[in-house]
């Protein structure tokens, strides 16, 4: 009896033993292995690149993407009263202001003001965003033209502060080669985190204070980024000459022709162009079914601001599945198979229109949820491995510009597919009470969506460890910049003082 006694005490020792072992395995994966990484990256990178990475993707893009969509939204849809067709040409036009980073790009690299390349543009930037918000919310019956002209203004602010801190993030992965997958994941992260905040809020504030108060909540979050100009550390340069400021431009325009002349930076760009554009968006068309009380679902402002919710948690983990599986993976691989999951994953947007999900006793609600996470799961998964790749395209001493000019790239292709997506709604006559043919917008664009899949050759088969460019293009512009102009921001890599 008393060995009995003993064995079963032993065999309770153990469980408890694995149990705990088990507990402390999870809380190592989701606590303490997020804490040891965040605080790897603060101390080799320095805690003011993480700070404008934090503010800059996580509050400007990720929260205020949240916010703006959804309140843009229904400001076309409510406010301006406009057909969805027209709503997707006016998305597009928001853009316009990322397609021409590469001027911000340009200005921020070789164009110091007042000694500092980085913190006036911060500055900038959210006096600009804080401006064009505050007239959206405070001025009534606005007409249309200058309502885009505000929002337009504010994405450009949004976008400065973007390439400014891109700068930074480019320079780091060429001084840091092997965080580069780490900080496009960090970054990935805080645009995520943010996002799902924002969608999540987004709904419910558009009911409370409307879709020109929620433009309100977002002048003051745009007042960030004046903070982070304010504190960002960045070592002073002297003053460069109108002379000089125009050689620099010169030799900015040399280096980038230089570097596109490289088979490996001009064919993944070809890519990136290709496959945004063949991709047709069609969200304000859904959008418009999503609210409709005939033939859609007739969602309220709450649950369109969740559903969008999950989508951020589809990117929030396509980033995690990325930055703790794929990332050494060949970037060709990683998204040749994303790609080929997004053509699957565009025909859930089909079963849904034509009702088949409610024959199978499936709720919409639930469905769409589903589809919003898996679509923006995939899409990042995609996206993720050609910002890595374009990071290491970029020639040191031009890394704002040369990035800069290859996320214009891309969003040239999302402007081309923002207004295919429009056109084809219009030819196909879907409207505010007509969504008879959007059953067909959706057949057209997840078969286009097999296009990029035949492209994949174009992306360089190597990894996220691997060096690109020829060793001279990563280390001469940037000696030259830091020994002999001083006008690099080399605090950002250095400790503090």
């Amino acid at each position: 009896m008393a060995n009995r006694s003993e064995e079963a005490e032993y065999e309770n020792d153990s469980r408890r033993n694995h149990q705990d072992k088990k507990k402390e395995g999870v809380l190592d994966l989701v606590l303490k292995r997020p804490i040891r990484w965040l605080r790897m990256l603060i101390e080799e990178l320095h805690w003011s690149f993480f700070f404008g990475v934090i503010v800059v993707y996580g509050v400007s893009q990720g929260l205020g993407k949240g916010l703006s969509k959804v309140s843009t939204q229904y400001y076309f849809k409510d406010e301006q009263k406009i057909q969805p067709s027209q709503a997707q040409i006016y998305v597009g036009l928001i853009q316009i202001p990322w397609i021409i980073k590469p001027l911000w790009g340009l200005l921020t690299d070789v164009v110091p003001v007042w000694g500092y390349r980085r913190r006036p543009y911060f500055v900038f930037a959210g006096v600009l965003a804080m401006i064009s918000m505050m007239v959206l919310w405070l001025h009534t019956n606005l007409h249309l033209a200058l309502a885009l002209s505000c929002l337009v203004a504010g994405s450009a602010g949004v976008a400065i502060a973007d390439v400014t801190i891109d700068a930074c993030v480019t320079q780091c992965s060429i001084s840091h080669p092997t965080l580069a997958a780490d900080m496009q994941s960090l970054c990935g992260l805080s645009s995520s985190i943010g996002s799902l905040v924002g969608f999540s809020l987004s709904g419910l504030l558009v009911h409370l204070v409307g879709s020109k108060g929620v433009y309100g909540l977002l002048g003051v979050t745009a007042g960030l980024l004046v903070v982070v100009g304010m504190v960002l550390k960045e070592s002073p340069s002297r003053s460069l000459g109108r002379k000089h400021v125009n050689e620099k431009f010169l030799d900015a325009g040399s280096a980038i022709w230089k570097t596109f002349q490289y088979g490996e930076v001009w064919r993944p760009c070809l890519f990136m162009l290709l496959s945004a554009a063949v991709s047709l968006h069609i969200h304000e068309g859904m959008f418009y079914w999503y609210t409709d009380s005939k033939d859609g679902p007739s969602f309220s402002k709450e649950a369109v601001g969740s559903i969008m919710s999950f989508g951020a948690i589809g990117s929030l983990v396509g980033i995690l599945l990325y930055q703790n599986f794929l990332k050494n993976f060949p970037f060709r691989n990683v998204v040749f198979w994303a790609l080929s999951l997004s053509v699957l994953s565009g025909f859930l947007d089909l079963i849904l229109v034509l009702r088949i999900n409610l024959k199978l006793g499936v709720p919409d609600y639930f469905f769409i949820v589903v589809d919003e996470f898996v679509s923006h799961m995939i899409s990042r998964i995609k996206w993720l491995p050609l910002l890595v790749l374009s990071s290491k395209l970029c020639p040191a001493g031009m890394e704002g510009t040369f990035f800069a000019l290859l996320m214009s790239i891309e969003h040239v292709g999302h402007l081309m597919s923002s207004w295919g997506g429009g056109v084809v709604l219009h030819a196909l006559k879907v409207t505010r009470t007509q969504f008879d043919n959007l059953w067909l917008v959706i057949v057209i664009r997840s078969l286009l969506r097999v296009i990029p899949i035949g492209l994949v050759f174009l992306i360089p088969n190597v990894d996220s460890n691997s060096t690109i460019l020829p060793a001279e293009m990563l280390t001469n512009r940037r000696s030259e910049g830091v020994d002999t102009e001083k006008i690099e921001m080399t605090a950002l890599i250095s400790d503090e003082a």
